[in-house]
């Protein structure tokens, strides 16, 4: 069984047979950690962009492909260092979450697009709580391509294209 899935790159940039790579990774101001649970939005991003599909019905990133993992900040410094904060009422310890997409070339703007929007939404509906009681940043940006060099092994992708 070949678990290693090349992507062609030529003149026009890579070409995918199954327009695969939907990695998130999250970075977040490590105080969060005490007021969220980082696995329970990892696992809410993963759910979104299983459900995001293209302008023909068929979903936009491949099951076995989906990744989505958090890492926290320990040291940080964010904006002023809290004097805006403290001056409008809050503690001045702002946190940040910064959501970084990155996808394979292949998918229209419109999908992408999509995607920035599905993720967007359950980033504010899940940190929403949090923002009532603190300052906080939330910025997600979505990569797409050029990679100069795209190799896959993984026994993960058979789980789900069973036919």
């Amino acid at each position: 069984m070949d678990l290693c899935q090349t992507t062609q790159v030529g003149p026009e940039g890579p070409t995918y047979k199954d327009r695969t790579m939907p990695h998130l990774v999250i970075l977040y101001t490590g105080q969060l950690d005490a007021e969220v649970h980082m696995t329970t939005l990892c696992r809410q991003m993963a759910d979104a962009m299983l459900t995001v599909q293209d302008e023909e019905g068929k979903q936009v990133f491949p099951t076995g492909g989906t990744r989505v993992l958090a890492y926290p900040a320990p040291h940080y410094a964010v904006a002023d260092g809290g004097a805006a904060g403290q001056a409008a009422g809050g503690t001045g310890d702002y946190a940040f979450v910064y959501l970084n997409v990155r996808m394979g070339r292949g998918r229209s703007e419109a999908t992408q697009q999509r995607v920035g929007h599905t993720l967007l939404e359950v980033a504010k509906a899940f940190f929403a709580p949090v923002m009532a009681q603190r300052h906080i940043g939330i910025t997600l940006q979505i990569d797409v391509g050029p990679e100069v060099f795209d190799a896959k092994h993984s026994n993960l992708h058979p789980l789900f294209n069973k036919a």
